[in-house]
């Protein structure tokens, strides 16, 4: 009927990457055993830190939104983890995911504050003590900045992941010909190899 439902790389591995979180939540699951398991043991490990994380930047009372900042960081953890696996493709290197996100969440951000906040969320751009001459001025660069913000996260992680992934892609297609040279230059290229591993660690 004209639709194209055409399966792509980032729609395969959005699906791949949602059903391994499923996965990982289903094994952490402790189903009220006394002895929890390694997997509910690990789960809730990571559940705790990101909660005192939150805690710290957002304090005690602002809780309500842990849900979303745990879903968000699994998320993306997860999407980073699968990239690392050889022949795999990373949904983070595709800057319409990490753009869609960073924007979603400001404009989520946005629309709460102005419900909470009503009219006080503006003097978020106007700073204390500023002259009324520089008001218009320093609101306009606020609010760049404020935009910007959302642009920047988005486009970090994207070059993050894009510039890593890269490079270990242009290391193990040179390293690759180096091994199947000659027994001599196979024994010299163990130790740029040892490097490779090294920027491979890094980038996990």
């Amino acid at each position: 009927s004209g639709i194209n439902l055409t399966i792509t790389n980032l729609s395969l591995y959005s699906i791949f990457t949602f059903l391994i979180i499923l996965l990982i939540h289903y094994l952490g699951n402790n189903d009220t055993r006394l002895i929890p398991s390694r997997w509910s043991i690990a789960l809730e490990s990571l559940f705790a830190t990101l909660n005192s994380m939150v805690r710290e930047q957002i304090g005690l009372y602002k809780e309500i939104f842990f849900p979303f900042i745990y879903s968000l960081f699994i998320f993306i953890l997860v999407a980073n983890l699968i990239g690392t696996v050889p022949y795999s493709f990373t949904i983070n290197t595709s800057i319409v995911v990490t753009i869609g996100l960073s924007f979603t969440i400001l404009i989520g951000v946005t629309i709460m504050a102005v419900s909470l906040h009503k009219l006080n969320f503006f003097s978020l751009f106007v700073p204390n003590g500023t002259p009324l001459v520089l008001v218009p001025l320093l609101v306009l660069i606020e609010m760049v900045s404020y935009l910007a913000r959302a642009f920047s996260l988005g486009i970090r992680l994207f070059a993050n992941m894009c510039a890593g992934h890269t490079l270990l892609k242009i290391l193990s297609t040179f390293l690759y010909k180096m091994f199947s040279h000659s027994l001599l230059i196979f024994i010299v290229t163990l130790i740029p190899f040892a490097i490779f591993l090294a920027i491979w660690g890094l980038e996990l």
